[in-house]
């Protein structure tokens, strides 16, 4: 049996003890530092993060806390057509719910999720991580295939079809004309 290394520490922590949270509402706002930027920028594989912050309301009840805010992050992302970083500014809001980790091993519980389950985080040791929670939403809010503002140029230009040419209906309207210059006169 081999030992699994432990985790690295998460790059952007703000961890907060159940004991602190009581019976109010919290607000509060999360600021990354410029080297939590600069690990969360390499973890995320993004050219750089200039600024994090993400203002927030922390409620516990008797089964869950809720944190919901907005995150607001400016940042760039590498085009996926270019390669070429382009600026991006994200403002997203969440709503997150911490529950407790339950004892129940996988596979012996059949889960059904429900879209609002999407948001859920677990937590043990009667603590919870915010700033954690507020780097993997940010990273959920980016686009998985960015384009900058060249794109549709360059993609041109290296012969790359658009997304309408490259989808099932793109195929039928090729097929189609395809067909139309065939016809005899």
């Amino acid at each position: 049996m081999t030992r699994s290394q432990p985790l690295p520490p998460p790059e952007l922590s703000d961890i907060i003890k159940l004991s602190d949270i009581g019976g109010m509402a919290i607000k509060g706002q999360i600021v990354a530092d410029e080297n939590q930027r600069r690990a969360l920028a390499k973890r995320f594989d993004l050219p750089s993060i200039e600024a994090i912050t993400a203002d927030y309301r922390l409620e516990a009840n008797e089964e869950e806390i809720t944190f919901a805010g907005t995150i607001h992050s400016e940042l760039h992302q590498s085009c996926a057509i270019s390669g070429q970083p382009f600026p991006v500014r994200v403002d997203e809001p969440f709503n997150i719910i911490f529950v407790e980790k339950t004892d129940t091993p996988p596979g012996e519980e059949e889960i059904e999720l429900e879209s609002e389950d999407c948001d859920t985080i677990e937590y043990e040791a009667a603590q919870i991580d915010l700033g954690e929670a507020v780097a993997q939403t940010l990273y959920l809010a980016l686009d998985p295939y960015p384009r900058g503002p060249d794109a549709d140029s360059i993609a041109e230009k290296k012969g790359l079809k658009s997304e309408e040419e490259a989808g099932p209906f793109g195929a039928l309207a090729a097929l189609k004309a395809g067909l139309g210059e065939n016809k005899p006169s």
